[in-house]
């Protein structure tokens, strides 16, 4: 929510906020080419959002966790362009994006702040975009370990300890790795001393190592 609100003005946008729905691990909140009427507010839980190839295989475009905004594909085209499904049990709270439009010329800190969630969405694809054409593999696992925690982190959890709710093949389509390079490169930040891995939990020991493999002195 936008903050400075009058009480009249976060009750209007109060009204706009759906029910809230549980999204079961591995269901699918929207799918590819289904027509966009909704934002997706994520309550609780983890998703992760897909496209199919053209060989049949899925690439993975992005995750997404608790406090964030899903749907934001569809707006351009009037349909979603990738399948949003839940990496585990979720709760989401729906918004029809039609009323958040008519909502928003009325109440500029709204249309401010969606503009502003729309940005920060652009800044993290050009992240992608720069982490898939131009970094080693380490500096790839490094700056994603880094983005998550980070964002958890912005959202009241631990800055250092990590519960990786996608899986290892799920991490490298998203990098645009092999899974043997992403299993490869957890085991050398082990011994380096960088992360302590233990199945999905992550605990990262050095966070000025990891800046430095992105970003070398």
């Amino acid at each position: 929510m936008p903050v400075g609100l009058s009480h009249e003005e976060l009750d209007r946008i109060d009204s706009i906020i759906g029910a809230r729905r549980k999204v079961k691990r591995g269901e699918t909140l929207f799918h590819n080419g289904e027509r966009f009427t909704h934002l997706y507010a994520i309550r609780t839980g983890f998703f992760k959002t897909s496209i199919t190839s053209e060989d049949g295989r899925d690439q993975v475009t992005g995750f997404q966790m608790a406090g964030e905004i899903i749907g934001l594909d569809g707006i351009v085209q009037d349909y979603h362009t990738c399948d949003a499904i839940a990496l585990e049990d979720a709760e989401i709270c729906a918004m029809p994006f039609s009323q958040i439009e008519d909502l928003s010329r009325e109440v500029n800190a709204l249309q401010h702040h969606v503009h502003k969630i729309m940005s920060r969405e652009i800044v993290r694809e050009h992240g992608v975009m720069l982490l898939l054409g131009s970094m080693r593999a380490e500096e790839r696992l490094a700056a994603f370990l880094l983005n998550l925690a980070q964002r958890l982190h912005a959202r009241g959890f631990s800055q250092s300890e990590l519960v990786l709710r996608m899986t290892r093949e799920e991490i490298g389509s998203y990098l645009g790795l092999k899974l043997e390079t992403i299993s490869r490169t957890f085991s050398k930040f082990v011994d380096e001393g960088v992360v302590e891995v233990k199945q999905r939990h992550v605990h990262i020991l050095n966070t000025e190592a990891l800046q430095d493999i992105v970003n070398p002195k």
